[in-house]
């Protein structure tokens, strides 16, 4: 298997669709440098992104290397086989932590008390179509799409639990109501993977579709 294959999508047979590349690439590329003064921003001054105690150094460490994980496999991987750089799944990686970030600067979180459950809903999803992009196979069904999101969306969500647990949560005023949270989080996590999925695999149907008919 060629590795242009394991790019969401860079190739469906002839389904690669370049006209929203600039615009993907653009908004991967603000997004992680928005994201990483965002950080810089809070490291400075948690108080400033409404991060006191919600483990803002923490933040400030992990999010950047999230947000940069793709770039680098990619560096190394291709020193050995060139491929196209797979800018629809590192934007999707990079939107979590940006969105997160943004969410606690413009005080979402504790205005809106459903913000919280949008946000592990769509993260998730966000993570999930990241991976199964990244991972797919050529010819893949529906059943198998869904299989893999779920695995990786439950994966996910649950390393972010166990995490807020660790960095914060045990010394939060939020304790006493921990347990429902945790599984409303996971539960808003697992429905965001399964709805990835689908939209994945619409999305490779609408570029075979257009390969189709560019073909005829």
């Amino acid at each position: 298997m060629r590795p242009t294959q394991r790019l969401g999508v860079e190739e469906r047979g002839s389904s690669r669709d370049t006209a929203f590349h600039p615009v993907i690439a653009g908004a991967d590329v603000l997004a992680k440098a928005t994201l990483l003064v965002l950080v810089v921003l809070v490291l400075m001054e948690p108080a400033w992104g409404n991060l006191e105690g919600k483990a803002p150094v923490g933040r400030a460490v992990v999010y950047p290397l999230w947000a940069f994980v793709v770039p680098v496999v990619w560096m190394v991987r291709s020193r050995r086989r060139p491929y196209p750089f797979p800018w629809l799944p590192d934007l999707l990686l990079t939107l979590t932590c940006f969105t997160d970030v943004l969410g606690n600067r413009l005080d979402l979180y504790d205005s809106f008390f459903w913000f919280d459950d949008l946000m592990h809903f769509a993260c998730t999803a966000l993570v999930s179509a990241a991976l199964v992009l990244l991972t797919e196979r050529r010819g893949e069904r529906l059943l198998d799409t869904v299989t893999r999101s779920v695995a990786f969306g439950s994966t996910a969500s649950l390393a972010w639990e166990l995490w807020e647990y660790v960095a914060f949560m045990t010394h939060s005023g939020e304790f006493a109501s921990a347990y429902g949270d945790t599984l409303g989080d996971l539960s808003h996590g697992w429905l965001g993977a399964v709805l990835a999925a689908f939209f994945v695999d619409h999305l490779h149907g609408t570029l075979r579709r257009r390969s189709a008919a560019r073909n005829v």
